[in-house]
């Protein structure tokens, strides 16, 4: 199974669209994942439908009361559980939120945005991964989004920049 990771579209404040090559990797894949800031439904709606419908998606700290998505979700793929969550917060103590969210949803595998910064590291014993921005929205300094293979409960992460 194949997951196409993003987060921080942040169309149309701060981004005209996503990326043709984002666009592109989402279509292509099984399942796509957003960790928030879409900045309207029209943008939720473009990106569920670049997977025909097999999304997760979370609301990010921009994101309006018109995105009806959960502040957290969890999707299972491959025998790996992901648990979904934005971020919010300060720079400073963002891994033992993710972390936290993980812990208290049973996961194996933290997906958050917010700081527009990829990141694959490990804290407190948890996998946290954040695609950074797939628009390459202020204050990213490049456009980078992660697809991930999973099966049997491993999975491999890659890491793209903009193309």
């Amino acid at each position: 199974m194949r997951l196409a990771i993003i987060s921080d579209t942040h169309v149309p404040a701060r981004a005209t669209g996503i990326p043709d090559w984002v666009r592109e990797r989402a279509d292509a894949a099984d399942h796509v994942i957003h960790a928030g800031d879409f900045e309207t439904p029209a943008v939720v709606d473009e990106v569920r439908s670049l997977a025909d419908g097999s999304f997760t998606g979370v609301r990010g700290n921009v994101d309006p009361a018109g995105v009806d998505l959960p502040a957290v979700a969890t999707v299972e793929r491959g025998g790996v559980v992901f648990v979904v969550t934005h971020g919010t917060g300060d720079r400073i103590g963002y891994e033992d939120r993710v972390a936290a969210a993980v812990d208290e949803h049973g996961g194996d595998v933290g997906i958050a945005g917010h700081t527009h910064e990829h990141l694959d590291t490990v804290h407190d014993g948890v996998r946290l991964l954040n695609p950074g921005s797939a628009t390459g929205a202020a204050p990213a300094t490049e456009t980078t989004m992660l697809t991930i293979t999973v099966a049997d409960g491993d999975f491999d992460v890659t890491l793209h920049r903009g193309e």
